[in-house]
């Protein structure tokens, strides 16, 4: 699975005079249930991409290099893949900047290739319950956080601190020994609510789920950073020794809950916005305008919406009618410019809400943008 972090790292990378191929591998198990399968559905892929090094638009060095990644990724697929626990993978590479960056997926993806001046990252991006969310468990003694979503969590953390139990003998030193076992306790929630800040300061955590006995959560609560409280999406109760696979079929229920909520949330700021003509931007050609002042807090847009566009060859000007940049630069066309609006989008820090329960968006253009300022 990807985090945030990544992501943005992978959209600001444009290996200049190089191109990079991006190989999305469906891997559903209804559909590609034996090896074979899957070795149909990647040979299948490669055939498109072995026909890149033929094609006109390359110069003769990046055609050479595209030869070179095809054999890496054939490689690759025979020595090292392994689809234990993946309903997807994604792959991007480009041997001249040295990226071959591979990511297992917990969710179908549709199967695909690109070739480009930059990673294709638009299937991540709108990827539902993905990652983002992060689950602390912790009793008195034990905590664990995992990341992850919906469909899969893996293990980041694992904190046990020396907590000791009480006992049964009365009088003044008891009295004192349990004020120093509840401050044992209270140190290693502190110490779990550091390491959660970590993570996220990382990239690692967008949403929190926390698992803790009823009589805990207050103390859990109030020992988090002030910046993870907001992003409670919901408690569970579960047994702090869970499977990351339990623990993931627990939170599931809550990750929709929020997701329709947070979709809703932005959803109904942006009319807001536009309503007052304020700090809104509907329709795609404002939108890109407002990604290119990079003034964008929230880039909303309609699951599986398209649109042709035009950008220069960086990408770092987005239009919706040919022309030239402000620095006078061609446009170039490009058969769909939402991935580059998303790629803009993470390059500044703003988040992405693929809206996917509210045909309303659909009012604002299927594309639209809550602003800075």
């Amino acid at each position: 699975m990807i985090d945030t972090k990544r992501l943005r790292e992978l959209a600001a990378m444009r290996p200049e005079g190089h191109k990079v191929l991006s190989l999305y591998v469906n891997l559903d198990p209804s559909e590609f249930p034996t090896p074979r399968d899957r070795d149909t559905e990647f040979n299948s892929l490669m055939q498109v991409l072995e026909r890149v090094p033929r094609e006109d638009g390359l110069t003769h060095a990046q055609k050479e290099e595209a030869k070179a990644d095809i054999k890496r990724l054939h490689s690759w697929w025979e020595n090292e893949f392994d689809a234990s626990g993946k309903r997807g993978v994604a792959v991007f590479v480009c041997g001249a900047a040295d990226l071959f960056d591979v990511h297992g997926l917990a969710r179908p993806i549709p199967s695909g290739v690109t070739v480009d001046d930059s990673p294709f990252i638009e299937p991540l991006t709108a990827m539902p319950g993905g990652d983002g969310y992060a689950v602390l468990l912790t009793s008195r003694q034990v905590a664990r956080i995992l990341a992850g979503g919906r469909d899969g969590m893996r293990e980041v953390a694992s904190i046990v601190d020396d907590v000791h139990g009480w006992h049964d003998q009365g009088g003044w030193s008891q009295s004192r020994y349990q004020r120093g076992i509840l401050k044992e306790a209270k140190d290693h929630l502190k110490h779990a609510g550091e390491q959660l800040f970590a993570l996220f300061q990382q990239g690692h955590v967008q949403r929190l789920i926390i698992g803790a006995p009823q009589e805990l959560r207050g103390e859990v609560e109030q020992e988090l950073h002030s910046y993870l409280r907001p992003r409670i999406a919901g408690w569970i109760d579960i047994d702090v020794r869970s499977s990351p696979s339990d623990v993931a079929k627990e939170a599931a229920a809550i990750i929709d809950s929020d997701e329709e909520q947070h979709e809703r949330e932005w959803l109904d700021r942006l009319k807001s916005e536009l309503g007052r003509n304020s700090r809104g931007a509907g329709g795609l050609a404002a939108t890109l305008e407002a990604l290119n002042e990079r003034r964008v807090e929230a880039l909303l847009v309609k699951q599986g919406f398209r649109a042709p566009g035009y950008t220069t060859a960086d990408a770092s000007f987005l239009s919706a009618e040919p022309g030239e940049s402000p620095t006078g630069e061609p446009l170039k066309e490009r058969d769909d410019v939402i991935e580059s609006a998303f790629e803009s989008a993470l390059e500044q820090s703003a988040e992405v809400v693929v809206i996917r329960r509210h045909p309303d968006i659909d009012a604002v253009g299927s594309i639209g943008a809550v602003l800075r300022y």
